[in-house]
């Protein structure tokens, strides 16, 4: 299992409205054509209309790997980018949660 969480800071309203519809297509190619992709979820920050997070746990870091590699992840990182002030990218190691088996969904090691 191999998790991270990355918050994206939008320029501007028009630049969230844009980033918000290519997440929506990505989420649906990446629910289509990766099964390694175990958990992809999105988020609006509440109070922070600008800020999205983004949720993402993967079978292995090979199934990372290759959903870095996607075509359609390329083209959504090169369209998403011009849109964006800022990017922090956070690696996770598990701890302790609440969920099936006492772990927080997507996150079994099992």
């Amino acid at each position: 299992m191999f998790a991270l969480v990355v918050r994206f800071d939008c320029r501007d309203e028009a630049a969230a409205a844009a980033f918000d519809e290519l997440t929506a297509v990505a989420v649906r190619q990446i629910t289509e054509r990766e099964p390694g992709t175990l958990v992809y979820a999105t988020a609006a920050v509440e109070g922070e209309p600008l800020a999205r997070v983004f949720y993402e746990v993967y079978r292995d870091r090979d199934a990372f790997q290759a959903h870095e590699q996607a075509e359609h992840v390329r083209e959504f990182h090169a369209r998403k980018d011009p849109l964006l002030s800022g990017t922090r990218v956070e690696f996770l190691t598990p701890g302790a949660a609440k969920g099936p088996a006492g772990r927080a969904p997507g996150m079994d090691l099992g």
